[in-house]
């Protein structure tokens, strides 16, 4: 068996070689592509660069390795090549271990630095003050629908959204033994609760549920107190040091949570974008469907519509639209002018490159 082995692990040596040196000479191309920006202020993170790069992997891939798999890989050369132009500070709600640290790196890679935050309006704040470059928000659930805090605070944020990521959910319910002994409430982000409800109402229907600020806070609570369970997923279990009681307790199989990643960075077009909007109509009869059939007539494919109230207690709403592409798109820029001269409020939340998964 060894000497069959000896000449691959060789011919593997070989390679390795070869790909080490080729790593380093794209780390030296790099910092000199970060040079340039330096020069001439460009930013250093660029979501449509990046995208279309992740892409183009994707589609030259002759196998036998996964596309995701490959992609993963491109992403942290990409992130440790940029880390080397400069080291990008990216806010997320926190604390470690949640799904939105998660998304950072499926976003950004690993060699970044990240700002745990207490809740969403604190991302908005860190980014806003720019103690964070960008950050990265939960917008909208596959199971529970849209995250309000976060749709209202687009509304007046001068942020821009610049990119989004879509996560897989797997909720496990976690213990600091591993068991429900003398476990006495379950906590976890509301919105976890509410995806599990039915396997918790037919499992642990007598046990008080508490909802806390993210699942990665109910991992650290149950962490520190044996009396509580936690909702959480497997990133916050291994961090907290906690025992799975049951994996995959999310009531949807096909559990889906998107977040945006916020900054002031407008991306530019990658080929395959998304365009978010806040809109009010006026109050005339037939305004909605005028302001809807402006994107009909230029060929534009809405994707996204929901109502939210505006909060002034006069029953009025705005409406949160994602349309496909991107606004330098000929096609998208018309509808969108003419859009915005029959709308009573008008905002662009941001363009950017549709999330890989």
């Amino acid at each position: 068996m060894n000497d069959k082995l000896k000449p691959l692990r060789e011919q593997i040596d070989s390679i390795d070689a070869q790909i080490l040196d080729l790593l380093n000479q794209r780390a030296r191309v790099a910092q000199a592509v970060g040079h340039v920006k330096a020069e001439t202020g460009a930013p250093v993170f660029r979501p449509e660069r990046e995208a279309q790069v992740l892409r183009g992997v994707a589609d030259r891939n002759p196998g036998p390795m996964g596309n995701a798999e490959l992609q993963t890989i491109w992403r942290e050369i990409m992130s440790a090549c940029r880390s080397l132009e400069k080291r990008v500070t990216v806010a997320f709600l926190g604390p470690a271990g949640t799904y939105s640290e998660q998304a950072v790196y499926e976003q950004f890679g690993t060699a970044v630095d990240v700002l745990p935050c207490a809740s969403i309006d604190e991302v908005f704040r860190a980014t806003e003050a720019g103690t964070a470059e960008f950050g990265v928000v939960p917008v909208e659930n596959s199971t529970e629908g849209a995250i309000g805090r976060t749709l209202d605070l687009l509304l007046h944020t001068p942020l821009t959204i610049s990119g989004e990521v879509s996560i897989a959910v797997r909720h496990s319910l976690l213990t600091g033994s591993g068991n429900m002994d003398g476990v006495t409430a379950i906590c976890a982000h509301a919105q976890a609760l509410a995806q599990c409800q039915i396997w918790l109402n037919n499992n642990y229907p007598d046990i008080e549920r508490i909802a806390v600020s993210s699942n990665a806070e109910a991992a650290r609570m149950a962490r520190d107190d044996h009396k509580l369970a936690a909702i959480a997923g497997e990133r916050a279990g291994v961090r907290y040091s906690l025992g799975t009681v049951k994996a995959n307790i999310q009531d949807d199989p096909h559990n889906r949570t998107r977040f945006a990643v916020i900054g002031s960075l407008q991306a530019g077009p990658s080929g395959e974008d998304r365009t978010s909007l806040a809109l009010a109509a006026p109050h005339k009869a037939g305004s909605i469907y005028r302001l809807l059939g402006s994107l009909a007539q230029h060929g534009v494919s809405m994707t996204r519509f929901e109502s939210r109230p505006a909060r002034t207690g006069t029953w009025e709403y705005y409406f949160y639209v994602d349309v496909q592409g991107h606004t330098q798109d000929p096609a998208v820029a018309s509808a969108l002018a003419e859009l915005q001269s029959n709308a009573a409020f008008f905002k662009v939340l941001g363009s950017y490159p549709v999330s890989l998964t």
